[in-house]
């Protein structure tokens, strides 16, 4: 079975049924196959034109609501990777994200997402909402909130620049030995970006260079399309460097420092070197 779509409205004569029934006959998937759809977030339900995803198939259905489902048999077969817990400061937790593992979902599922992990995972059990994003081929750390007045403050300090972010990237080539980082001022998609990067080693045998990189805004894959226009493309990038790059992206988000909302003293997660990529 293809990626589908299946869209249903609630009418006065239906509105009594299980969705997971309701969308098994739409779809002709069982209702075994449509629970696990919805349990991996994959069901959606449109309530006074406000859409969201629907996991439990006691939810009451109203007429004039909407069904949504989005079946994709290889998404859903997906098994999400293991992040690891750096901390857990109840209002928010800290993780270190592993190359691969999405930030946020679509449509079609969030069980491969590190909030559904947070969800899934840490006790007491409590919402997980992102507050900022990473690549899904890079690793490191992530803040991920669980409240929604939290989330609206944590993310009001990315955009007001208050949080001080640090990379470990390694790149091709004998990036400049300065006593002070580069400034990258290099305006992406029409929006300002400003990179930082400072060679930490180069190693003369590969011809690469391990940079410590900071940066003030988070356009998509800022780092990466600096670099890259430097010449010193990110070791594993095929999108923005060397398409003949083989393995992972040597790309880690490796410290966060930031004032937690309501307190007036900063607070810094910082990885061993040991997670700097090799």
């Amino acid at each position: 079975m293809t990626a589908q779509e299946f869209h249903l409205d609630i009418m006065p004569y239906n509105a009594s049924e299980m969705p997971s029934r309701l969308l098994a006959e739409a779809s002709r998937l069982s209702r075994q196959q449509v629970k696990q759809a919805m349990h991996k977030g994959a069901v959606w339900l449109t309530h006074a034109k406000h859409t969201r995803r629907l996991r439990r198939d006691k939810a009451p259905l109203k007429p004039g609501d909407q069904l949504h489902l989005y079946y994709n048999p290889e998404v859903l077969q997906q098994e999400p990777l293991t992040p690891q817990l750096i901390a857990d400061e109840i209002r928010y937790s800290v993780w270190f994200k592993p190359a691969g593992m999405l930030s946020q979902g679509s449509k079609w599922s969030d069980h491969t997402t590190i909030t559904r992990w947070a969800e899934l995972h840490l006790q007491p059990q409590r919402n997980a909402f992102l507050v900022h994003r990473l690549d899904r081929a890079a690793s490191g750390l992530i803040l991920v909130a669980h409240g929604k007045a939290v989330t609206r403050q944590l993310t009001r300090l990315f955009e007001l620049r208050q949080v001080e972010k640090h990379y470990r990237v390694r790149v091709h080539g004998r990036f400049p030995a300065d006593s002070e980082a580069q400034r990258i001022d290099l305006p992406l998609d029409g929006k300002p970006a400003v990179s930082h990067a400072q060679r930490l080693t180069y190693d003369p045998a590969l011809d690469q260079s391990l940079l410590d990189v900071r940066i003030e805004t988070g356009r998509k894959h800022q780092i990466r399309r600096h670099l890259a226009a430097l010449s010193f493309p990110v070791v594993g990038d095929r999108l923005h460097g060397n398409s003949g790059d083989t393995g992972d992206l040597k790309l880690c988000a490796h410290s966060l420092k930031f004032i937690p909302p309501g307190e007036d003293k900063p607070v810094s997660y910082m990885l061993a070197d040991e997670a700097s990529p090799s």
